[in-house]
């Protein structure tokens, strides 16, 4: 990756075998790749802007692959590129996409209930376990980013207080991350109960919700909602776009601004007893009008607010270190 004209940077991504483009998980449109005279080799140079990390992967005759030549992954094929000015995000290892993440040893089987079906939640107890945090979108960061060796490190690093992760799959996550109250009942009457048995060391009365995107927004309405359960949360890139039904428009973001939950704090909900940390991606330029009034309301309604933007667009990559971040300072 070299300095761009202009500002920025130009970083040169590399293929072998068949025909193929890039797709970002944000951030651009795919990139197509470029055939080196007439070998086996395509490239392509791409415009960055400054502070950018982004995931990313390679498409060939639409089969999704790692970058071999990135060491850099999530998960199994896709990778992470950042600028040479991106900040570091410590604790998290680099892992290539043939590396398998270790699972924590503790599964609860939650079946039935109010949300029905069956899913596998994992839990780990970082330094001995403490107050339960619980990861909306759990899989993710099971299988893509690996979450509980960054607390684990996080810990070590005495950047963070004992805790135990409680790693929540979504099933269909516009349904179970809308402004539904049955997610939040199910945790409540399930699923800490669950973890409470369970015989990892927990806190549940000590609760951090850390969510991303959808998770992110029903983060905030749990705090919102039910009050007595989640008062510390965390969320990255929160959808404060969201209004019912808006996810079916073809311009989602193109709604009122802070969409219903911004509506919600407007009626003047005392959030004394709430922390919240906010993150949001620097470059995601239509997510910020959204979630600027949101964390101004927020604060306005009393609540104990941290205010972050991340070297990224709207993407796992970037949410990486605020997570962990915001968690401790939530516990603060």
């Amino acid at each position: 990756m070299a300095p761009g004209p202009g500002g920025g940077w130009r970083a040169l991504f590399l293929w072998r075998g068949s025909p193929a483009g890039i797709d970002f998980e944000s951030w651009s449109p795919p990139v197509p790749l470029r055939r080196w005279a007439g070998t086996d080799c395509w490239y392509a140079q791409v415009r960055m802007p400054a502070r950018l990390r982004v995931t990313y992967r390679f498409l060939a005759d639409g089969t999704p692959a790692a970058d071999a030549f990135n060491p850099v992954g999530a998960g199994p094929d896709r990778s992470i590129a950042a600028t040479p000015d991106a900040p570091d995000q410590p604790h998290w290892p680099a892992l290539g996409p043939d590396e398998a993440l270790p699972l924590p040893r503790t599964r609860l089987r939650w079946a039935g209930g109010r949300l029905g079906g069956r899913r596998t939640v994992r839990v780990h107890p970082v330094g001995g376990g403490g107050p339960v945090v619980l990861l909306l979108d759990g899989d993710d960061w099971l299988y893509l980013h690996p979450a509980a060796q960054a607390f684990d490190a996080a810990f070590e690093a005495g950047e963070l207080p004992p805790v135990t992760l409680v790693f929540l799959p979504a099933k269909d996550r516009e349904a179970e991350f809308g402004c539904e109250p049955a997610l939040w009942e199910a945790v409540r009457d399930e699923l800490l109960p669950l973890v409470a048995e369970s015989g990892v060391p927990a806190d549940p009365d000590r609760l951090v919700v850390a969510g991303q995107s959808l998770g992110g927004l029903s983060a905030l309405y749990a705090a919102l909602e039910f009050p007595e359960l989640v008062d510390r949360i965390a969320v990255q890139s929160p959808s404060f776009w969201w209004t019912p039904g808006a996810g079916d428009l073809a311009d989602p973001l193109g709604g009122p601004a802070g969409g219903v939950i911004a509506q919600r704090l407007r009626r003047g909900p005392d959030l004394s007893g709430l922390r919240c940390a906010f993150d949001v991606g620097e470059h995601e330029s239509r997510m910020l009008p959204h979630c600027e009034p949101v964390e101004a309301l927020t604060e306005r309604a009393g609540a104990a607010v941290r205010v972050s933007r991340s070297a990224a667009d709207h993407d796992r990559a970037g949410w990486r270190h605020a997570l962990l971040r915001d968690v401790a300072w939530a516990l603060g």
